[in-house]
């Protein structure tokens, strides 16, 4: 098996093998098929700005327009670029089903499509999902078969104001402050596979560290007397272990694949160990009737009082916010080694993870974070959900963010990487004696995530607005700039009284359900507004730029002011972690380590050395 931090590992391309096609990579890594089609670039599209393309028969029509797929229309990579917003958009192309397919069933996937997406192939209506951050997929078995075209027609639906959620994207026509240009319809990678009318889908693998093996539960579409799964885990050397279950008695079959004391090798930021795993779906006479590949770590992640550990270990957080947002591409990465790059760039700093802000990251992001050691909480793009009137950016909970969270938790349930969940952010309303509809979502989504998954940990809502009692964390978001300041505001956790809300400006209103002595930790501090090129402005009117606080001086001052933020929580024993923003500059927003382009603004190597010793987490209490 590869060497899992090599950045080459995994780059499979579209069958086509064309290099015209952009983003030719895989896009499901944690679960491969050998045969697949990449159905990205050039693509028929339509602006609807009436929402009325139903009506006037876009189903059956050509369309005036090109657009390059899987990039949105308001990225310059679509070949479009245009900003404004769009109501309802539509795409067209035909695909010539594969040969070679006979005699199993085309799928059509999209990684995702912002907001709500209906699909026609051949006429036929195939599949509706709302939701812009998560996958969806079409059998086409009834419409297409191998050798024929399959004529795929899309609409895309993208309120900007409406109550769904949004993530980061501003509801005004230009981006401001933290919010960003919008994104609509397809910003994920679309391709086609095809399967068996009896198939393996999605695996959920479980390592179990204290017992040495993983729990591999294996969903089939339908069940045939005589069927048998076989799993086969490998390393390195060779096979570890290889078990076999009926798949004629469970709807999910459960393998369990113990590994010999020799060959166990625990996933970590300084070993991210991956093993490679075979499923096999066999016939009754032993004939391979599916075969998936994906990759395993062998981790835990554990509450220990005040303390979360990682195998067992105190693991402090050096995370970093990340927006995963791109110059020329939005939500879409230009391509699979920006990726990369940004998990090099935020190693490099001295961070060892980060938050995935306000939106789902495409999966080949966890894939690399997998191979590379980088640690992540998952998280829901749904930035200051309130109920009643919400006013600007602000989103409004709907049922359609239990349904989409749950999606984006079982795509991304099987990577080490990920080693907690947040549904909500920032929640922009106060507690009161009446059950709201904000706190009916909130505890939905804590439950729903808690018992899809019970092997991490969920903070019900980061920042200061906490609604359930015994969410398993607990943190704070401060950008105060003053780090004496910012130290006085962190003490009270010996106490059980941590800080909850520096926007509060109201002392008698209550935001957030008592403290009961979780993990802690400063999960939003820094946003240190610095760009060289301003400086030296003296009119603050004129700025272009924007950050929390005071701009320093100059880069010293940066470094001083960033090395006594950072140093605050790392010396504080009953800090788990903390999370700087952010990682880069984001359109307006000039609060990162790095340009929005990626490139340095900052000396990289004393970022990094302000965050290298040893945390009081890590030496102990009494250290």
């Amino acid at each position: 098996m590869p060497d899992s931090r090599s950045s080459t590992e995994d780059s499979t391309e579209a069958v086509s093998g064309s290099a015209a096609i952009p983003r030719p990579e895989y896009p499901r890594p944690s679960f491969v098929r050998a045969d697949w089609l990449n159905l990205n670039g050039t693509w028929q599209f339509a602006r609807d700005p009436g929402d009325s393309g139903l009506e006037r028969g876009l189903v059956d029509a050509e369309l005036p327009d090109r657009i390059v797929v899987p990039f949105c229309p308001e990225a310059e990579l679509s070949g479009i670029g245009d900003t404004d917003f769009h109501h309802a958009v539509w795409y067209r192309r035909t695909v010539r089903i594969p040969d070679t397919w006979a005699g199993r069933r085309p799928v059509l996937h999209f990684g995702a499509v912002d907001h709500d997406a209906t699909v026609w192939v051949n006429g036929r209506e195939v599949v509706r999902h709302s939701g812009g951050f998560t996958p969806f997929s079409a059998d086409l078995g009834e419409v297409a078969r191998a050798g024929q075209d399959a004529v795929i027609v899309v609409r895309a639906r993208d309120s900007a104001r409406g109550p769904q959620a949004r993530g980061k994207q501003s509801t005004e026509y230009r981006n401001h402050s933290c919010v960003y240009t919008r994104t609509t319809g397809i910003w994920q990678t679309v391709w086609l596979e095809p399967v068996t009318d009896t198939h393996v889908r999605r695996p959920r693998i479980t390592p179990d560290l204290a017992a040495g093996c993983f729990h591999v539960e294996v969903p089939l579409s339908g069940s045939r007397v005589g069927h048998v799964v076989r799993g086969e885990l490998r390393d390195a050397h060779g096979v570890v272990v290889d078990s076999s279950v009926p798949a004629d008695l469970d709807l999910a079959p459960r393998l369990v694949l113990p590994l010999p004391a020799d060959r166990r090798r625990p996933w970590s930021p300084e070993d991210p160990h991956l093993y490679e795993l075979v499923l096999e779906l066999l016939d009754a006479d032993g004939g391979v009737i599916d075969r998936t590949v994906s990759t395993a770590g062998l981790r835990a992640v554990t509450v220990d009082g005040k303390r979360i550990l990682l195998n067992g270990e105190p693991v402090f957080q050096r995370l970093v916010l990340d927006q995963g947002w791109y110059p020329d591409g939005l939500m879409t990465a230009p391509d699979d080694a920006a990726l990369i790059r940004d998990i090099e760039l935020s190693l490099a700093a001295g961070f060892n993870g980060a938050r995935l802000h306000q939106k789902v990251f495409e999966e080949r992001f966890l894939h690399h974070a997998d191979r590379l050691g980088y640690l992540v909480w998952g998280e829901f793009g749904d930035w200051g959900a309130a109920t009643g009137p919400v006013s600007g950016d602000n989103q409004q909970p709907t049922r359609g963010f239990v349904a989409q969270w749950l999606e984006a938790v079982e795509r991304d349930y099987s990577h080490p990487s990920v080693i907690g969940w947040c549904p909500l952010n920032e929640t922009r309303q106060e507690l009161t004696d009446r059950q709201s509809v904000l706190d009916d979502v909130t505890r939905a989504m804590f439950l729903a995530t808690k018992a899809a998954d019970t092997t991490r940990p969920v903070l019900d809502t980061s920042g200061y607005a906490h609604r359930v009692l015994e969410t398993d964390v607990y943190d704070s978001h401060c950008y105060e700039q003053d780090p004496e300041v910012f130290g006085r505001l962190m003490t009270g956790l010996d106490k059980d009284t941590p800080f909850i809300n520096p926007q509060d400006e109201n002392p008698e209103s209550t935001w957030s359900l008592p403290y009961r002595g979780q993990p802690y930790f400063c999960s939003e501090f820094g946003g240190i507004w610095w760009n060289p090129e301003e400086a030296q402005a003296a009119d603050e009117e004129r700025l272009v730029s924007w950050g929390y606080g005071e701009r320093p001086r100059d880069e010293e001052a940066f470094h001083h002011r960033f090395a006594g933020l950072t140093g605050v929580l790392l010396d504080d024993a009953d800090m788990f972690g903390y999370c700087y923003t952010q990682l880069t500059d984001v359109f307006q927003e000039q609060n990162g380590i790095y340009r929005f382009d990626r490139s340095s603004k900052l000396d990289v190597a004393r970022v990094r050395a302000a965050q290298q010793r040893p945390a009081a987490f890590e030496r102990g209490r009494d250290a």
